[in-house]
């Protein structure tokens, strides 16, 4: 079967965009693929973090991996900092990257912009999620679209480094989301959706509670014209909501126009409230069992412990192509 791997960063609760946009495809991936999913911790303090909140953080989002449906006994799940090669292959990687590459990465200029001095580690953490892939002779990647860009530099280090030294690592894949699914704000259709902005009625969390769902979508930005088609150039906010409708249902968007007889967007609204009610509850119901319980702690620790059996061979592989040790 061929390696999957894919991680998420411990930064607060997922929501939609993430899970349709990635997450759920990890859950599709693990019956015929060789899947290791991970909690990348290290990612996560290329800005400030609070210790407590980012372990507190780790274990949601381990909670949540399981609560959408992946099994830790057909996948490996584990925290990335408790595998050393991470670190130690980003090192090798760095010194096999060029500044140039990377201050031209998209989500680097987003984040830098405007301002004199930027931490470090946002400019290379594409170069540590290579080597998050990498290490596993990945031969597929579950992300969404915006990660495109960051897997093509992982396949020119790939390239970089086989043509230097000769084959050291496996050239991985991008899955990418189907055209159309991309999820965007529910305030702001023009933008994605993200757990960073402020207002939090613009995304929709996979926790969240039924009001907190109800209102959110209720409040989302439609157009003024109140015909219900799919047309995402000139009606971005209702073609969002059926976008949503589709990736949660599994149903065409065609499907769904061709069985609806809506009078407006608030009937629209009404009912994508009830569609993602009844398919978030299953997985809040399952977060709730796992998050407290000893056996997360036991999935993690055993999910290192395989996913470190798989890293050590490719470092030693790195190490003698490099000349590293003795």
């Amino acid at each position: 079967m061929k390696r999957v791997f894919s991680g998420v960063q411990p930064t607060g609760n997922i929501h939609l965009g993430n899970y349709l946009g990635a997450l759920k495809q990890f859950v599709e991936l693990q019956n015929d693929h060789e899947c290791i999913y991970c909690i990348v911790d290290e990612h996560a303090i290329t800005v400030p973090q609070d210790p407590k909140e980012l372990r507190k953080h780790i274990l949601d989002v381990a909670a949540l991996y399981i609560a959408i449906g992946i099994d830790p006994k057909k996948s490996i799940i584990f925290v990335q900092s408790q595998v050393s090669g991470h670190a130690e292959l980003g090192w090798v990687l760095c010194c096999n990257s060029y500044t140039g590459e990377l201050s031209r990465m998209t989500q680097f200029k987003a984040k830098s912009g405007g301002k004199e001095s930027v931490g470090t580690g946002l400019l290379t953490y594409p170069v540590l999620m290579a080597a998050d892939i990498l290490l596993y002779d990945t031969d597929v990647v579950p992300v969404g679209n915006d990660q495109k860009q960051h897997i093509e530099l992982t396949r020119d280090i790939a390239i970089r480094v086989n043509n230097k030294y000769g084959k050291t690592f496996v050239v991985p894949d991008g899955r990418f989301m189907k055209a159309g699914a991309r999820i965007m704000a529910l305030d702001d259709p023009e933008t994605k959706m993200s757990k960073s902005a402020e207002n939090i009625h613009s995304r929709i969390s996979l926790l969240d509670e039924d009001s907190k769902i109800k209102k959110s979508i209720m409040r989302a930005t439609t157009d003024s014209d109140g015909e219900i088609r799919f047309d995402p150039v000139n009606k971005p906010g209702v073609s969002n909501l059926l976008n949503i409708y589709s990736a949660l249902t599994g149903k065409s968007v065609d499907e769904i126009l061709a069985g609806q007889n809506w009078r407006g967007y608030g009937d629209l609204k009404k009912e994508l409230v009830a569609v993602t009610q009844e398919a978030l509850a299953p997985i809040k119901q399952n977060y709730e069992e796992i998050r407290e319980s000893e056996e997360l702690i036991r999935i993690l620790k055993d999910g290192a412990e395989r996913a470190n059996a798989i890293a050590e061979p490719v470092m030693k592989r790195v190490r003698d192509k490099f000349g590293l040790g003795l």
